[in-house]
Formats: C-alpha cells, structure tokens, sequence
C-alpha cells in the first residue's frame, strides 16, 4: 500500500513538473516574440524555443499516460495533454506560415491553459497526498 502511494506521488510529481517546464516554454516562447521585433537574434531564440515547447508537450502527455495508470486513476489528464499537444501543433503550422493574427492569440491561450492546468493539477495533487495521510 505505501509502495503504491510511492508510486502515485511520483508520478504525480512527474506530472507537476512535466506542466511546469510546459508553462515555462511558452512563456520563453512569449519572450522571444518580443525580441523578435526588435533584434535579429530573436529569430533563432524563437524557433529554437518553439521546438523545447512542442518537446515540452510531448513529455505532458507522456507524464500524463505515465500518471494515469491503467486502472488506477482518471484518463481526463492525458485529454487535456493531447488536447495541448494538438493546440502545439496548429501554433507550429500557423508560426510556419507567418500568420501573427492567429498565431499570437493562440500563444497567449496555451499560455493561460498552461498556467491553469499547473494551478489545478498542483492542487488536486497535494489533495490526494493529503487524503493518503502523507503530508
């Protein structure tokens, strides 16, 4: 039973953490558009960013079919991770085809999806720590 709840934690963990360099990407992501305007350097910095974001998303829904074990916990995670990742993907095609008028709204939409689900998913996991007896 404690080697289960180890286990849980862990992942759960992994999850947080998996969110949490999602959130940061897109936020370096938001950075670099900035720099884009105003030097040439921004260029590199953004395309190198977008790549560790998409790579970012990836390892969520990962972390979030690695959380969910079959059996064991609820699937809604790895949905809202292979939503993510697909939001991702349409971000990468429309910065591909140079379309800033639904490229950026995007951005900062994944953003606040990022920041809401590291919020949620912080809370229902120190909630279910506590409902273990771990503290």
């Amino acid at each position: 039973m404690a080697t289960d709840t180890t286990a849980e934690h862990r992942s759960l963990t992994f999850l947080r953490i998996a969110v949490a360099l999602q959130t940061s990407a897109i936020f370096f992501q938001a950075v670099t558009a900035g720099v884009l305007l105003s030097s040439s350097h921004g260029e590199v910095l953004h395309s190198a960013g977008a790549r560790v974001m998409y790579a970012a998303s990836m390892l969520y829904v990962l972390a979030a079919v690695l959380a969910w074990r079959p059996g064991g916990g609820s699937p809604r995670p790895i949905l809202y991770a292979s939503g993510f990742l697909a939001l991702a993907s349409v971000q990468v095609v429309l910065g591909i085809a140079h379309k800033p008028s639904l490229h950026v709204p995007l951005g900062v939409l994944m953003f606040g999806l990022s920041v809401l689900a590291l919020a949620v998913g912080g809370r229902r996991a120190s909630t279910s720590i506590s409902r273990s007896g771990r503290a």
